[in-house]
């Protein structure tokens, strides 16, 4: 890490020379420059970029394509990462670079269309935002007493306040039939899981005693059916075989809203029997581009479309086993010296920022 930091830096430097060589008309010099800036860091498309550009100058053509070509590459894969990791701001730069070189290009037009989509709406979101002390949360207004259960409703069903395991098994029976839960209680599955989760601290000590097992899962992005498969091999969770479910619930599957109520409800079941952590698909941002807020509106209402975003910005945002394993959705931090008191002390009730 602290060498690949070292190369970087060491790059801007030499970029900073070629530049002022090439100010000066010396482009042979400058190519050369931005040639050692490349081998320490290749990833960077303004090196490529540059050195096209000195190349032209001494009309070295073939050249100059070949790192021009090298350059778009580097902007659009850099723009698609940022862009799916809700970064629109930067996205939008690097798509601007690769619609100046490719003007016709039919996949970067559209991918710039949606980042200035996004940044737009970020900005007009800002503009309208209100103090966090001010705000009035949807799920202070839902009552799910007095929603009314039709008679013909023949679904799983919630007795009283309290989730069970006989419903949880009737309820993922509906799903695996495409049959859908109704709202009511949906409301309080999710309702009763934040304030189970707006109790927990940012970082999660879990204690697995002497002889036990404990199960990490990754990524289910509203695979529903895989994830009925892995409670098939390894049992449901309960407080003697619990899980560490590790962020990404939703999004990208076709079934993200079935995979979220599970989950939840399995954790208003036995709060021990399974743990949740955030990913970065639990933010407004990635649920508007990758389905979940489609299908939520689609098979739920738009209250829920608010009140799932309330709830993700609820959940912890790490894990540490036996005071041994460090369990976090997005790796390791881009800066050292990273305690485990300050993600303790991290406020996580809000969006992601985009850095």
């Amino acid at each position: 890490m602290d060498n690949e930091s070292s190369n970087v830096s060491q790059a801007e430097e030499i970029k900073v020379q070629a530049n002022e060589a090439f100010k000066a008309h010396k482009y042979g010099q400058a190519i050369d420059l931005y040639t050692q800036a490349i081998e320490l860091n290749s990833q960077n498309a303004v090196y490529w970029a540059n050195r096209a550009f000195a190349h032209t100058k001494l009309e070295e053509y073939g050249s100059a394509i070949q790192d021009a070509t090298k350059a778009i590459e580097g902007y659009y894969r850099r723009g698609a990462a940022y862009l799916a990791m809700g970064k629109f701001k930067e996205a939008l730069k690097d798509f601007q670079q690769v619609k100046k070189i490719c003007p016709n290009d039919p996949d970067a037009t559209k991918k710039l269309k949606e980042c200035e989509k996004a940044v737009m709406k970020l900005k007009f979101e800002e503009a309208i935002s209100v103090p966090e002390s001010e705000r009035r949360f949807v799920a202070d207004s839902i009552d799910y007493h007095s929603i009314e259960v039709e008679p013909q409703y023949s679904g799983a069903k919630i007795e009283g306040d309290v989730v069970t395991l006989d419903f949880v098994k009737k309820m993922m029976d509906d799903f695996k039939n495409q049959k859908c839960l109704h709202k009511r209680y949906a409301f309080q599955i999710v309702l009763q899981v934040r304030e189970m989760l707006r109790s927990q601290p940012s970082l999660v000590d879990i204690n697995v005693p002497d002889g036990s097992h404990f199960t990490v899962c990754g990524d289910v992005h509203g695979q529903f059916y895989d994830l009925i498969n892995i409670f098939e091999l390894n049992g449901l969770p309960s407080e003697e075989n619990p899980y560490l479910f590790n962020g990404d619930f939703v999004d990208r599957g076709s079934f993200s809203v079935e995979v979220i109520l599970t989950l939840f409800a399995l954790k208003c079941m036995c709060p021990s029997a399974i743990y949740l952590a955030r990913g970065n698909h639990e933010s407004r941002s990635m649920n508007k581009i990758y389905g979940f807020e489609g299908e939520v509106r689609s098979k739920l209402s738009e209250k829920f479309v608010e009140l799932f975003a309330e709830v993700f910005c609820c959940l912890p945002l790490a894990h540490v086993i036996n005071q041994k394993v460090f369990v976090v959705h997005g790796g390791l931090f881009s800066v050292d010296g990273v305690k485990l008191s300050d993600i303790k002390a991290v406020d996580r009730f809000c969006e992601p920022p985009e850095e």
